[in-house]
């Protein structure tokens, strides 16, 4: 079973080799193995959560992450007219497992690395946690209460784009700020 990712969208763009050569030392001094993969695409086990801000967790219950390159990101789709300038280039970081301890730990890496890379959090959908609309479709309650939930904690914008057969539906992107108060919500989850 796989579990959420999150998209992280950069706004200068750097080879994906130097990002790896600032991440992979900070990554190796709480997570073991880190081991990058063919195609430059990293995979980590977080061990000790303390680097992140977090009590100790059961790792029982993690599993692998990964962090990589985003070829789609600029995508020609997506409505970037929201931001003063559209994202460059994109990188994912991913859990391999779903679950709390998971979400929490992928929450918590990605706004390390928002931080650290200076850039915006791709939670690739709503965070309402609706599923993706289907082709035509679009559910204005589902909507609403997507905006409802947002909007308590901070203005986080909502990028639209494809989703196949001319229907088109919304994802939300926010900056540390807004990924900072929603860690502390006692609904947090990230988008499955």
């Amino acid at each position: 079973m796989s579990g959420p990712a999150v998209g992280l969208w950069l706004f200068e763009r750097r080879r994906f080799a130097d990002i790896l050569t600032d991440v992979v030392p900070w990554l190796e001094t709480f997570c073991e193995p880190v081991e990058t993969k063919a195609g430059g695409d990293v995979d980590f086990w977080v061990r000790d959560g303390s680097a992140l801000g977090l009590r100790a967790f059961d790792p029982a219950g993690v599993g692998v992450f990964f962090l990589s390159e985003d070829e789609e990101i600029p995508a020609e789709d997506e409505d970037y007219s929201a931001f003063s300038r559209s994202p460059v280039q994109g990188l994912v970081v991913g859990a391999g497992c779903s679950g709390p301890v998971n979400h929490t730990l992928l929450g918590h890496l990605t706004l390390a690395l928002a931080r650290r890379l200076d850039g915006l959090v791709d939670f690739d959908g709503l965070l309402s946690g609706c599923p993706a609309a289907r082709d035509d479709t679009r559910n204005e309650t589902v909507l609403a209460r997507a905006r409802a939930q947002a909007s308590a904690l901070g203005r986080l914008a909502e990028v639209s784009y494809d989703t196949g057969g001319g229907g088109r539906w919304l994802r939300h992107v926010g900056d540390v700020e807004f990924l900072e108060a929603w860690l502390q919500h006692p609904d947090f989850h990230l988008v499955k």
